[in-house]
């Protein structure tokens, strides 16, 4: 597993669109990891975490696990208002390019 901080900094330098679909297939491949699928399995981007199949608990450690693997807080409450992949990827890839307009 990466470290952390290494791939924050590395997704935080590329461009907006490749940021995007770096941090879609990192935030897809973690999914995958809890929902116990085969990385050739296709994943739903546009359903909701639940119809995935998650429970809270499992969502809870995915927040935690993304956490650590971004170096950004993910507000609790985000995961229920941007309740599919697609929605958390664009809320992250938000927050990642606010570090760094701020840095």
């Amino acid at each position: 597993m990466p470290e952390p901080l290494s791939v924050d900094l590395r997704l935080r330098e590329l461009p907006r669109a490749e940021m995007h679909d770096a941090l879609e297939a990192l935030v897809v491949t973690r999914f995958k990891r809890v929902l116990l699928m085969d990385d050739d399995e296709e994943l739903a981007l546009d359903s909701s975490y639940f119809d995935l199949g998650l429970t809270s608990l499992r969502l809870a450690e995915l927040r935690k696990g993304l956490e650590a693997l971004l170096g950004v807080e993910i507000d609790a409450t985000v995961l229920f208002n941007k309740p599919t992949i697609d929605e958390l990827v664009g809320h992250l890839g938000a927050k990642l390019s606010d570090h760094v307009r701020k840095a």
